[in-house]
């Protein structure tokens, strides 16, 4: 079975090379504000004659830069053609999203592109030309030439030679100083079918915690951002005094940004350790559909309607940011795929809190300051996280389904068990601008089941096993 998987390793390049590395993503910045203009211009000219074209995809705004590069960057053979195409084809990307939202046809909110900035996301792909792995520590890119890496590309090498792997695009990005190339190939993987264990797991995500399995175990999360909360508001109090345009600015900026690099590498490295466990040591891993974007969304209200604990409510969506909970869950869905696992998304309103885990009674109101379940039939007293946990065991009991489950590999655009997943990216039931309102709903636990409900099967929503 074939699949896309990305391989990112780190640049060791030289002053001559950085140089030529920043003028590739700066001539991809380039295209993509010329070829914004030009569009912001025609719709401009638009309203006066309906007749007036809008380059709106990538074919139409290459014809018109290639008209125009000759006149506008008279320097454009210094970089390779690839650098103008991808930032054309960024901002075709984003044209395209800007009107699929406005139609209904793309989930979620997606607004009208904007001008690209210097040093913000510096990036450049290459589709064509001359992109290969020469051996463990050099690469080749079109116009770059021969690159050294900073760490081995043993692991994608091995599969080139195989014949297991084939290149699509690489791309170059910046991360405060430093250079990384990331590779986007076809590989073949085989399917596996089992990883050789029939247990099943509930996992519940949270901030004082990142997870808590039902068997027990609390595994706290990085807490990357609060660990270097005070280290990161120093730096930028520093970088905030220094002159702007000074190179003393420049390098407390850049001493800001390697904090941020930081705190993102130490986040990455403990979600992929412990999907990557739960992966491979369990048979069935039962996670909930989060509303992510509802839980975290601002607390301030409106002028008309302004809302309390605004303070209160900056630092949970601070924390709930540096869970990455959206993360966690796009690494378990493919790792599941690869090692033999299956994943189970309980549907977002089921009251995984409120429900007792021993006797099965869903109590009417629970507080986010209880961190104690307590039952007022049977007296059970737990942790509310573990409670929810062995919750989510007793649904995927309820809703188990006797079907060999299909693999995730083959692009199925099916997420692992009830929650539909369009294909970019965005959940269907993703309500856009949820406010502090909804956050008790948003997947907490806090909503009560229907009246007569006995089983996960009643609350309307199929089950799809991964």
């Amino acid at each position: 079975m074939n699949s896309h998987q990305a391989f990112r390793f780190a640049l060791d390049p030289t002053v001559r090379q950085r140089r030529m590395l920043a003028s590739h993503c700066g001539a991809a910045r380039f295209a993509f504000n010329w070829g914004l203009e030009l569009v912001k211009g025609r719709l401009e000219a638009r309203q006066e004659n309906e007749e007036v074209e809008v380059p709106w995809n990538l074919p139409a705004l290459r014809r018109e830069w290639n008209q125009a590069k000759e006149a506008r960057a008279p320097w454009w053979q210094e970089n390779s053609k690839e650098s103008y195409s991808s930032g054309l084809d960024a901002l075709a990307r984003s044209l395209g999203n800007f009107s699929a939202a406005r139609k209904g046809k793309r989930k979620g909110r997606s607004g009208f592109p904007r001008y690209r900035k210097r040093g913000r996301r510096d990036s450049c792909r290459f589709s064509t030309g001359s992109i290969r792995v020469d051996d463990e520590r050099q690469l080749t890119l079109p116009r770059l030439g021969r690159l050294r890496t900073g760490e081995e590309t043993v692991k994608l090498l091995t599969r080139l030679e195989a014949g297991e792997a084939r290149i699509l695009t690489a791309t170059i990005s910046r991360e405060a100083d430093r250079w990384f190339c990331s590779f986007t190939c076809e590989v073949k993987r085989e399917l596996v079918k089992a990883n050789g264990h029939a247990d099943v797991v509930g996992v519940d995500l949270g901030v004082l915690r990142l997870a808590t399995l039902s068997t027990g175990e609390m595994e706290p999360g990085a807490g990357a951002l609060k660990r270097s909360g005070r280290k990161l508001g120093r730096l930028q109090r520093r970088a905030s005094r220094r002159k702007k345009g000074s190179a003393r600015r420049r390098r407390a900026v850049q001493s800001v940004a390697r904090c941020h690099r930081k705190v993102s590498n130490q986040r990455r490295d403990g979600l992929h350790k412990l999907t990557s466990d739960l992966a491979k040591n369990h048979g069935q891993v039962v996670i909930e559909d989060l509303n992510v974007r509802g839980m975290s969304s601002s607390g301030r209200g409106t002028k008309e309607n302004p809302r309390r604990n605004v303070r209160a409510k900056a630092g949970l969506n601070r924390g709930l940011a540096d869970a990455a909970m959206g993360e966690f869950r796009r690494l378990l869905e493919y790792k599941c795929g690869w090692y033999g696992s299956r994943l189970v998304v309980a549907p977002r309103f089921f009251a995984s809190s409120k429900r007792c885990s021993g006797c099965g009674q869903v109590r009417e109101d629970l507080s986010l300051k209880e961190r104690i379940f307590v039952c007022g039939d049977c007296g059970m007293e737990m942790d509310r996280d573990l409670n929810a946990a062995r919750n989510l065991v007793w649904w995927a009991g309820e809703n188990a389904c006797q079907t060999t489950p299909p693999s995730r590999l083959g692009g199925d655009p099916e997420v692992a068990l009830s929650a539909r997943e369009t294909e970019n990216g965005r959940r269907e039931d993703v309500r856009p601008g949820a406010g502090l309102a909804d956050l008790d709903e948003a997947s907490t636990g806090s909503v009560p089941e229907p009246t007569g409900l006995t089983s996960g099967s009643q609350l309307g929503v199929p089950y799809v096993p991964c």
